[in-house]
């Protein structure tokens, strides 16, 4: 399972999908529907929260909206909880964002963390689509975060495969 901390613009075609079906897998976990991938590390950030469905909902939100843009069809009536429930109490939203609304900013992921999946994909897409490659990832600096992210200095998370 692979929940990208990335901004999903980056994530090639491949990319998106397998990350819209993985957070689709996390949020049946979550709402206790299947009996595997219970104790996956990616799903800490989301257990974390107040409302674990509903994070991964934002973060399913933020991905939709990306599929939207580019053309594709992702159906939204497979969010359990889309963003425009808002965060619990305590989640401090950076900014209101398009598509998650209250949710925009409200979790905290690592640079480190960010460092770390920018690189991880860039070696995936370098050999698996190389005009994506050259076009979006190939001269990437700092690596913006999935707009349920707000970025903050430190290591890779605790919770990473390495």
């Amino acid at each position: 399972m692979r929940l990208w901390s990335l901004d999903p613009s980056l994530l090639d075609r491949r990319g998106l999908v397998a990350c819209w079906r993985e957070a689709l897998l996390a949020q049946k976990v979550l709402r206790g529907l299947t009996r595997g991938y219970r104790s996956h590390p990616q799903l800490e950030r989301f257990r974390a929260q107040a409302d674990p469905v509903a994070a991964v909902g934002a973060f399913l939100t933020g991905l939709r909206a990306e599929a939207d843009a580019r053309g594709y069809a992702f159906d939204a009536a497979r969010i359990a909880v889309p963003a425009a429930v808002p965060p619990p109490a305590g989640a401090a939203p950076v900014a209101p964002g398009p598509a998650l609304g209250p949710w925009a900013g409200a979790m905290a992921v690592t640079r480190g963390q960010l460092d770390y999946e920018r690189d991880r994909l860039a070696a995936k897409v370098s050999e698996r689509d190389p005009e994506w490659f050259s076009g979006h990832l190939a001269h990437l600096g700092a690596a913006a975060p999935h707009p349920l992210f707000t970025a903050v200095p430190g290591p890779v998370e605790g919770w990473e495969r390495q």
